[in-house]
């Protein structure tokens, strides 16, 4: 009966109906609820140490100092594309924190796309938004979720934290 149960909850769970359904574990490896956030905005990025676009983790920061109010920033480090993030959580953290001041939510590394794609990211792909749906095409894309846990606008890498198109929906 138990082997039942189990197979029927994993084939029948209803599908999410916002990022509050979903956890992640962060860079020190601790838990979180993202319906902690509830009544926020969040900002999700996929981001990577070796990359182009890496600079972007100092208008992360900054973003974060500023808006901390309204909205909670949360980069999830990773590997998908070109192998460009850091070996291990440790280092990931290490390099955050030195290179750039990072002071903002970290989740352990990840996938955003690909076989092993996390749920939540599974998820943030295929949510209807304003903007566009499917694939993470490159590090530092962007989610920005409203305070009732919705997927409202999605942006890719080449717009900055502080355009003007992040933080007027801020």
């Amino acid at each position: 009966m138990n082997t039942l149960l189990v197979l029927l909850t994993m084939f029948f769970t209803p599908p999410a109906k916002s990022v509050y359904d979903f956890s992640f574990k962060t860079i020190d490896g601790k838990e979180v609820k993202l319906s902690k956030f509830k009544g926020k905005k969040i900002l999700i990025v996929n981001t990577a140490s070796k990359c182009g676009y890496t600079p972007q983790y100092e208008d992360l920061e900054k973003l974060h100092k500023q808006y901390g109010k309204k909205v909670i920033v949360i980069g999830f480090p990773q590997a998908n594309f070109n192998d460009q993030e850091l070996a291990t959580n440790a280092e990931i953290k290490k390099f955050c924190t030195g290179e750039y001041n990072v002071t903002f939510l970290l989740s352990e590394k990840s996938n955003v796309k690909g076989a092993e794609i996390s749920p939540l990211f599974k998820y943030l792909t295929m949510a209807p938004n304003s903007d566009f749906t499917g694939d993470i095409k490159w590090n530092f894309e962007k989610f920005l979720i409203n305070e009732k846990g919705e997927l409202v606008h999605r942006f890719r890498s080449k717009t900055t934290p502080l355009s003007p198109e992040i933080t007027k929906n801020l």
